[in-house]
């Protein structure tokens, strides 16, 4: 197991994402000042953002049904944990977006490769003590599966 959304677990039989990119933002406005340079004021954490890039070849590795189940997760509208495989909860995060190009098709039409890119935002407000015994208890449920 690479990583679990909620209940949909990233590893090579179901989607394997080649990086993890994450990007947290910190907000500071800035007031204009007669003189002198603008004065700024932290005004708290801002976005956190990750982006899930991969391919599926599904002869060797990975399902495109894999694909259709996040669309299903995200169509709901609603939050999921987001826990690595090490057992690291990174807190609760909505789907943002999921965008796929299929290349390389068999005579059927069914593609060889798929590129996806999955983009989660996180909701939670760094809360993550909150979320306590339960993705505990999902996590080690996960692992006794694996």
């Amino acid at each position: 197991m690479m990583m679990a959304l909620g209940m949909f677990v990233f590893s090579l039989p179901t989607l394997a994402y080649q990086e993890l990119q994450r990007q947290t933002d910190w907000r500071h406005p800035s007031n204009s000042r007669v003189g002198t340079n603008p004065a700024r004021q932290f005004a708290g954490r801002g976005e956190d953002a990750i982006t899930l890039p991969g391919i599926i070849l599904p002869e060797l590795a990975g399902s495109a049904l894999s694909l259709d189940a996040l669309r299903m997760m995200a169509d709901t509208g609603k939050a999921w944990p987001l826990v690595e495989g090490t057992g690291r909860i990174l807190g609760i995060w909505v789907i943002e977006s999921l965008s796929e190009t299929r290349t390389l098709f068999f005579r059927d039409g069914a593609a060889r490769r798929i590129e996806f890119s999955i983009s989660l935002k996180r909701i939670d407000d760094g809360k993550v003590d909150m979320l306590g015994a339960a993705i505990g208890a999902g996590v080690n449920l996960l692992r006794g599966l694996l």
